[in-house]
């Protein structure tokens, strides 16, 4: 159980002021005041500097934050657990889950098709966005664990490698040119920032010393589906992980057109709040997952 003190120190932080967090907890301000110095008395250390709009953390609150923050989404995970048995049902709270894009539309389907055949019972509930936007979702508790294609901050999350896939440049035809220097000519099809496919393909041409505005021109789509309509309607080139592919590719609708000195893989990492109590149950789960198709029961 988190102490009312520990509640206290996470509105200011959040709000950046002892009189919005006040506000926000229902409580005076000379309350909030003697919280925080309570509990800079018992850690030893100030947690909190005075600036011209309120406050703002120091080193020692920014640490405590991401502890602090930890344990109050994990106790509200277990909360829930624990008023799930005094239900009729008993039912276990739902499995909160984010994916990114192109892991929502062309991996959780399966994935999630075959947990809930060896889980009957369980419930899931699915969030979409890209990978900052659902580091902030976990953050903030609406969603318990991630699977993602993008780049986190591993000094607060843990993560464990779903797959690990290819990701590769489609075209509506043509043969694959020897370096990427070759597409420069065409329109580059691609996410819109802060996805992890548009994230992976800059770092990839940045190790070339290239970026996306070196092509031709550049159309932004938030959808992946329409992203591969445009290419097959000959609208430019798009770079893409295979697995969201496959059936355009199969049928020939698209075509494989990655350059020869364009050799580019990618983890699916499932990711939680490091520190949390819940690691070993997230771990166990993406073991399951991850077991190869034959293996499953």
């Amino acid at each position: 159980m988190l102490d009312y003190r520990t509640h206290t120190f996470l509105a200011v932080y959040r709000t950046g002021s002892f009189t919005r967090a006040a506000k926000r907890l229902h409580v005076t301000q000379p309350a909030v005041s003697q919280h925080i110095r309570q509990l800079e008395a018992h850690y030893g250390c100030t947690l909190f500097a005075k600036t011209g709009r309120g406050v703002e953390p120091t080193p020692a609150g920014r640490l405590l934050y991401r502890t602090l923050d930890v344990a109050e989404n994990d106790e509200a995970r277990l909360r829930a657990e624990l008023a799930s048995l005094q239900g009729e049902s008993g039912a276990r709270p739902p499995l909160r889950l984010g994916c990114t894009r192109t892991v929502a539309d062309y991996v959780a389907p399966r994935l999630l098709s075959e947990h809930l055949r060896r889980h009957p019972d369980d419930r899931v509930y699915l969030r979409t966005g890209n990978t900052a936007e659902l580091v902030g979702l976990i953050e903030t508790g609406e969603v318990d664990l991630a699977l993602v294609e993008g780049s986190f901050d591993r000094r607060l999350f843990e993560s464990a490698a779903l797959s690990r896939e290819p990701f590769v440049a489609v075209a509506a035809g043509g043969g694959r040119p020897a370096s990427v220097a070759d597409l420069l000519a065409q329109r580059l099809v691609l996410r819109e920032p802060g996805s992890g496919t548009r994230e992976i393909l800059e770092h990839h041409l940045a190790a070339r010393g290239l970026s996306t505005d070196d092509f031709v021109g550049v159309i932004e789509l938030a959808s992946i589906p329409a992203i591969k309509a445009c290419v097959a309607a000959g609208a430019g080139v798009s770079f893409l992980y295979r697995v969201a592919v496959e059936d355009e590719l199969g049928t020939g609708r698209l075509a494989d057109v990655t350059p020869a000195d364009f050799a580019a893989e990618h983890d699916f990492s499932l990711i939680w709040q490091r520190g949390s109590r819940y690691a070993p149950r997230w771990r166990a789960l993406l073991r399951e997952w991850a077991a190869p198709k034959d293996n499953r029961a």
